[in-house]
């Protein structure tokens, strides 16, 4: 996995301060095709209440040993840790592939820098804590958006991207071929609000810097509406 190797440095100092977090894409073949584990977290949880996601959390200084907390190495500790605490799941780390990476943008009051990695679920028999995590499903990409369309499933837009992204594979290893020939993402967020709802540029899209949601030009964006959210992104 040589295209694998992706180390980052620190975000710059300006803006909110950034959290190394990482988490597990953990994927299954299944009657329907390729399935993701999520998650639901508690609505007493004070970030993502109520939301399902995948196993994940912040790098801690430990998962880092000798290397940063921001290198792909710590993120694939801390998604292991993770998992387990959060999904009674072992994994593999070393087989854990990069499939993006996020951060919000400077002015987010909350910021995570997170790994997003990829890999077959080994085990599939999960057991969530009962506190933090409550609840567990094992779901095709597109009926987690079918469910999130139809406001029965809450998702952050990392995990709404990603569930898109990954509706297009059949199975799991189809999934980590396409990632294996692809660089990873890395995808900063610029939240503007428009009449139909909140919009989410990122980088290509031609109102990414000026926050123009307007701006005439190619697309990279996420349409949050009081529906089902639409990605839209030019060739």
């Amino acid at each position: 996995m040589d295209r694998q190797q992706h180390d980052i440095a620190a975000p710059a100092s300006s803006g909110t301060p950034v959290t190394a977090a990482a988490t597990a894409v953990l994927a299954r073949d299944g009657s329907a095709g390729l399935e993701v584990l999520l998650l639901k977290r508690a609505g007493t949880v004070s970030f993502g209440a109520d939301a399902w996601v995948f196993p994940g959390g912040r790098v801690d200084a430990a998962d880092a040993g000798g290397d940063s907390v921001f290198s792909v190495e710590a993120a694939r500790r801390a998604a292991v840790r993770e998992t387990r605490e959060e999904a009674g799941i072992t994994v593999d780390g070393d087989a854990l592939r990069v499939l993006s990476r996020w951060v919000p943008g400077p002015e987010a009051p909350k910021r995570f820098l997170t790994w997003l990695l990829f890999g077959r679920a080994e085990s599939t028999g999960v057991r969530v804590d009962g506190t933090e995590i409550v609840d567990h499903r094992w779901m095709t990409p597109a009926a987690a958006l079918e469910e999130h369309g139809c406001g029965r499933m809450g998702l952050l837009p990392p995990t709404w991207v990603t569930l898109h992204q990954l509706s297009r594979h059949r199975s799991v290893d189809e999934a980590a071929a396409a990632i294996d020939a692809a660089e990873p993402e890395f995808f900063e967020s610029h939240v503007v609000k428009t009449e139909a709802g909140l919009v989410i540029l990122w980088h290509g899209d031609a109102g990414y810097e000026s926050r123009d949601p307007d701006a005439p030009g190619p697309r990279h964006r996420l349409h949050m509406l009081r529906g089902p959210w639409r990605y839209e992104r030019s060739d």
